[in-house]
């Protein structure tokens, strides 16, 4: 099984992740890969769950608690990506050897940007249908689990998509909402069940959630710490997050 194009963008623009998972293979632990790859303890557990959304399987198997703040070790599948890069490094030199000008290398870099979106989530597309003025995107993102993004005709005509055409879904965090116990999904939106992983309070009254999804996924959710408190919510607790088809943006590798 080949690399998805997007996840080989992502290491080759970003060789702290992989210097964070050499780390991890090393260290057996997120606290000592983290301290040793020079991040917080926050950004490595950021950076695992960016890349292991983006791969086909996860890069990174973990168990949190205990000490050390968890046990974690590369996949099979981790451990390939780590062999690979070797061979990114390679035709990188080789890359910037054929670059004609400086400015070549500034017009790579404007042309593969970064994005500020927390979630990011690999699917493929299994369904397309016209809702008005926009096209209702279905996106099967492994598991058994699917969600839809709503995104105007030009968008689908520029970004090509068909049928089986692989996809990155962007949502911010503040877009995702965490529902209660007894309330209602609103018609029409995204829902998704998840297991809260971890529950990150900060001095504002706001707290950060890691939501870990049925298919290995995870999304990153904000609610505010009180209404937590009230609906009892807190790590290892079931929950379901919600968020309207018209926030998810997608982009598809270049």
């Amino acid at each position: 099984m080949s690399l998805p194009a997007l996840l080989t963008q992502h290491i080759a623009r970003r060789p702290q992740r992989i210097a964070l998972l050499q780390h991890i293979a090393e260290q057996g632990s997120i606290t000592r890969a983290a301290k040793a790859a020079g991040v917080s303890y926050k950004a490595a557990w950021d950076a695992i769950d960016e890349l292991n959304n983006l791969a086909s399987q996860p890069l990174v198997e973990r168990s949190t608690g205990g000490r050390g703040g968890g046990g974690a070790r590369l996949s099979v599948e981790g451990e390939r990506v780590l062999r690979l890069y070797q061979r990114l490094q390679a035709l990188q030199a080789q890359i910037l050897e054929a670059a004609e000008e400086s400015s070549d290398l500034d017009l790579l870099g404007r042309l593969m940007l970064r994005t500020s979106a927390r979630n990011q989530l690999q699917g493929k597309v299994s369904g397309l249908r016209r809702e008005g003025r926009h096209d209702c995107v279905s996106l099967a993102l492994g598991g058994g689990l699917e969600i839809e993004a709503l995104i105007t005709h030009d968008s689908t005509a520029r970004l090509e998509l068909t049928l089986g055409t692989m996809v990155v879904a962007l949502l911010k965090a503040g877009w995702v909402q965490l529902l209660g116990a007894d309330d209602v999904p609103e018609p029409g939106s995204n829902c998704l069940a998840a297991c809260i992983e971890e529950v990150l309070a900060d001095e504002s009254g706001s707290s950060e959630l890691r939501l870990a999804l049925g298919n290995g996924q995870t999304l990153c959710a904000l609610a505010e710490t009180d209404w937590l408190a009230q609906q009892g919510l807190k790590a290892g607790d079931e929950a379901r997050a919600q968020f309207h088809p018209s926030f998810v943006l997608l982009g598809v590798p270049v």
